[in-house]
């Protein structure tokens, strides 16, 4: 596949983002309990080195987060590039390399965060700093790079405690952040997947009563667990796929007309393309219910008068608690069960439209021309919320990845032998170089 000019990084740039994403997963930020001061100060003194004022922030004490601003010429929009230092823990048992050795191999660099999202990270920072020591200054408007801590458990002491208590330090228009990016074939066309928006969290203890008993007697008492048993099965089943103003415009990009069944719709795509169903669309296209932990009798020898099962649960942008009952309750049907919400978090979205959209549907269109942008709402949930719920701004998910699939890609990410590909990491940094010119010159 040939580059066109808008992908060609300045000469070593790419060379430079290998290199930093190697120096930074040798930093074991593993969350908990992060540790993340000795990687946001190696980047707050490249950072400072290139011209930008750089500050750590923190709400506790050894977890700073970074925040570095590039001041423009005259006031404007600001554009904040966002990412997050910490990662997943990883069981060197299961791996096939150290996987906070950062080794290159195969073309490929290795470790713990390499794909979440320490690559990002590095191509972000690389850069800024390339464009700080170039000389270049944004003509309105502030470039600001932010690097967040403890984005795996909860950004409470990281993006949300920024925006929430120190938000005239973060305030941005355009924000770009992880969570999609990476591009995919279907019916002969090329994608670029972007993320426009993030499912809400609604997670919920599905639970059953019964009558405690001696476990010796199975016919005494009433054993919560076994009425349980028959809820949890259920959960095989999903809310059917619905209508919403994102998974329209999802669907009529990638099949070329706006559909009149979202189920037909989906039913082929997935004919055309399991894994692009499985992975992307499915996920996306409605209410989820996953349950994940379950427990009952506190002693090995007593019926259990009471039973649960943490299902995690992923709503579109814009549903609450209710939406959520009407959903599960629909799937588990009648029973003797309670429902009890444990997070409820609305997901956010921003409109695919404005000056952010059009710089990097621009850029798509340089690097290969024919290729589209694919908006979409993230399964997961990301930083990206913090920044629409506090500031209202343009928030996208977009790190273009072109080397790899969707299908390699996703189950390395939080799994042993995370890698990226190297070809990826200098794509990603000439991407990063590009947007804050498009974005931030005179007439951006």
């Amino acid at each position: 596949m040939e580059q066109s000019s808008a992908a060609v990084a300045p000469e070593g740039l790419g060379n430079e983002a290998v290199e930093l994403l190697q120096r930074l997963i040798r930093f074991n930020t593993v969350n908990p309990p992060g540790n993340e001061q000795e990687a946001q100060e190696h980047l707050s003194g490249l950072l400072g080195e290139a011209g930008f004022e750089c500050e750590l922030l923190a709400a506790e004490e050894g977890r700073p987060n970074l925040v570095a601003r590039l001041r423009g010429e005259t006031e404007g929009p600001n554009l904040a590039m966002i990412c997050h230092v910490d990662t997943v823990p990883a069981d060197p048992g299961e791996w096939s390399r150290d996987p906070w050795g950062g080794d290159i191999a195969d073309d490929f660099v290795w470790g713990r965060g390499a794909l979440d999202m320490k690559d990002q990270v590095a191509a972000e920072v690389a850069a800024c700093v390339r464009l700080g020591r170039d000389g270049w200054r944004p003509q309105r408007g502030d470039l600001l790079m932010i690097v967040t801590a403890d984005e795996e458990t909860g950004a409470h002491a990281g993006a949300k405690w920024l925006c929430e208590e120190q938000p005239e330090k973060v305030r941005c228009d355009y924000v770009v952040n992880e969570g999609a990016g990476v591009a995919i074939e279907f019916e002969g066309r090329r994608y670029y997947t972007l993320a426009i928006g993030e499912k809400g969290v609604f997670r919920f203890n599905l639970r059953a009563h019964g009558v405690a008993g001696h476990a010796s007697i199975p016919g005494v008492g009433d054993n919560a667990l076994l009425k349980l048993a028959p809820l949890i099965e259920r959960l095989r089943e999903q809310p059917p796929p619905e209508s919403t103003p994102d998974t329209d415009l999802f669907l009529e990009r990638l099949l070329g007309e706006a559909p009149n069944d979202i189920s037909a719709a989906l039913d082929r795509i997935q004919a055309a393309d399991p894994l692009l169903g499985t992975l992307l669309a499915r996920p996306m296209l409605g209410v989820t219910l996953t349950p994940t932990k379950a427990h009952a009798s506190e002693k090995d020898n007593v019926v259990p008068s009471r039973a649960e099962v943490l299902v995690d649960c992923r709503v579109p942008p814009g549903m609450g608690e209710d939406d959520v009952r009407e959903r599960a309750g629909a799937v588990i049907g009648e029973g003797e069960y309670e429902i009890e919400f444990v997070e409820d978090v609305v997901g956010n979205r921003s409109d695919y439209a404005g000056p952010l959209a059009e710089a990097i549907e621009d850029w798509v269109g340089e690097l290969e021309p024919g290729a589209a942008v694919l908006p979409m709402v993230m399964p997961g949930f990301s930083d990206s919320h913090w920044f629409r719920k506090a500031f209202g701004a343009a928030v996208f998910g977009f790190c273009p990845q072109n080397a790899m699939t969707l299908a390699e890609e996703v189950p390395l990410v939080h799994g042993a032998d995370e890698r990226v590909a190297v070809a990826d990491v200098e794509l990603m940094a000439g991407f990063f170089h590009d947007l804050p010119q498009r974005l931030l010159s005179a007439n951006g």
